[in-house]
């Protein structure tokens, strides 16, 4: 088929999915399959080969990601279920002071504390940092707003283990210790300069606290008729006048009860077995790289085992701690909670395998030869329209690089490259149709027009950073 043609039939189809996820409120697992499906048929895929293609790209992707996501579920339950993030926060408190505080929590929630979904992160920390904002002088509340917008959207698509950085490794065939190296290279200088330019731009007048905090905390989210998302930026259909408050700011009897009965346990303790597994991930990676075999590592190093065994000494922990019943019970909401993410990852793969089986490889190769950055500008431009009409960073995050992967080897493109280009797009603009920005509205006392300068500038500003970073990091791999 004409090259125009194809490029086509993908450009209505993918702008019929927002349509259908946005004004009519379909499900966007929904929404994508069908559109998928639509793909191969109008691409001349046939029905048979659709469907069989459909089904292998979900079960490619899922093979690849889909404990992954489950292991890191189970490990942010139980960290949640026994207090550990709320101890941290103080703990980080203690030690970097009122100066660092911002660097050290934002690098800590967008790195290793991304086993916890957003939602739950938010909310548990929500407290401590009103706290602390108070310590930081007049802007403190923008400067905490936007510490937590900041790392745990970036978090979220960038690094591992962010369960969207996983999905978009599993998407574009990335191997997870090479995801978690370049996120990590990636998401710590976005972050730092990000929190860095904010807090100077709030500092100096950009911040008017009379107009920008509110004076006393609400409890409920508003969302003033907009299309919600549900954990972490996934869309929740909401027709109902107004949601039930999805927290209270006062901790939980569960929260505090964990607080109580783990406070006699070294907080390292508590952190230990995901540290170690990253730690292990991480080595491989770079064994890999070096091309050095080592059988034991090989293994150990496996993200699937070293997650695993993490899962399995977190519960441990866990049940000395709280108990069997609390730690079954932690296991139950966090599968719970992360089921629409395991479906919507496999529908992400089957998009991409169905685009894969036409031509538009060789329609935007014949586009992108100008470039080597035009390829990875257009990842980052089309995740960052997909999330400025659909709100949902994970969904804009897999689609865009759904789209691209598939013929990223053709173009000689870095499919990890794809990977970040994708997530770092996929933060820009985050707004009034995403329930993060509700949530940091609401729990860390800003107004509307503060949550716009926290949430909105300063993760657009991080995307267009990461952006900045992907392309450093691009020169760097060659």
């Amino acid at each position: 088929m004409p090259g125009w043609y194809t490029l086509t039939v993908v450009a209505a189809v993918i702008l019929a999915v927002v349509v259908a996820i946005v004004r009519l409120r379909i499900n966007p697992v929904i929404a994508l399959a069908v559109g998928a499906a639509a793909i191969g048929i109008l691409t001349g895929l046939g029905p048979l080969d659709t469907v069989s293609t459909m089904t292998q790209g979900f079960g490619e992707v899922m093979m690849d990601a889909g404990l992954l996501i489950a292991w890191g579920v189970l490990i942010g339950a139980m960290l949640n279920e026994m207090g550990a993030v709320t101890r941290l926060v103080e703990a980080l408190m203690r030690v970097f002071g009122r100066r660092g505080i911002p660097f050290a929590l934002g690098l800590s929630l967008a790195t290793y504390l991304q086993t916890i979904f957003v939602d739950v992160m938010i909310v548990i920390a929500a407290p401590l940092a009103r706290r602390i904002a108070a310590r930081l002088g007049p802007a403190g509340t923008g400067i905490i707003g936007v510490t937590f917008a900041v790392s745990l959207e970036v978090g979220i698509v960038m690094m591992v283990p962010g369960f969207a950085a996983v999905a978009l490794a599993g998407v574009v065939g990335v191997p997870l210790g090479e995801m978690l190296l370049g996120g990590f290279a990636v998401v710590v200088p976005t972050v730092a300069l990000s929190i860095l330019l904010m807090s100077m731009f709030f500092r100096l007048g950009f911040w008017n606290p009379e107009r920008d905090q509110q004076a006393a905390t609400t409890e409920d989210v508003p969302h003033g008729g907009a299309l919600l998302t549900g954990v972490g930026g996934l869309p929740r259909d909401t027709d109902a006048p107004a949601p039930a408050p999805l927290v209270t700011l006062a901790p939980t009897a569960s929260t505090a009860l964990a607080a109580s009965a783990t406070r006699e346990r070294p907080l390292l303790l508590l952190f230990a077995p995901m540290l170690v597994a990253l730690l292990l991930i991480a080595a491989q990676a770079v064994l890999a790289v070096l091309q050095v075999e080592v059988a034991p590592m090989q293994f150990l190093g496996s993200p699937v085992i070293a997650l695993l065994l993490a899962v399995i000494l977190t519960g441990a922990v866990a049940r000395a701690a709280v108990g069997r019943e609390r730690v079954e019970k932690a296991v139950v909401k966090g599968f719970h909670d992360g089921g629409q993410i395991f479906v919507l990852t496999g529908v992400g793969g089957s998009l991409a395998a169905v685009i894969a089986q036409g031509d538009l490889g060789d329609v935007l190769q014949g586009s992108f030869q100008a470039t080597p950055f035009a390829p990875l500008l257009v990842v980052w431009a089309m995740a960052a329209v997909l999330h400025i009409a659909v709100g949902s960073v994970t969904l804009s995050a897999i689609t865009a690089a759904g789209i691209i992967a598939p013929v990223a080897s053709t173009m000689g493109l870095d499919p990890l490259l794809v990977a970040l280009a994708a997530g770092a797009g996929a933060l820009f603009c985050v707004h009034v149709t995403s329930n993060t920005f509700w949530l940091l509205q609401s729990f860390l006392g800003q107004t509307v027009r503060g949550a716009l300068k926290t949430v909105t500038l300063g993760v657009s500003l991080a995307s267009v950073i990461a952006l900045g970073m992907t392309l450093v990091l691009s020169f760097v791999l060659g």
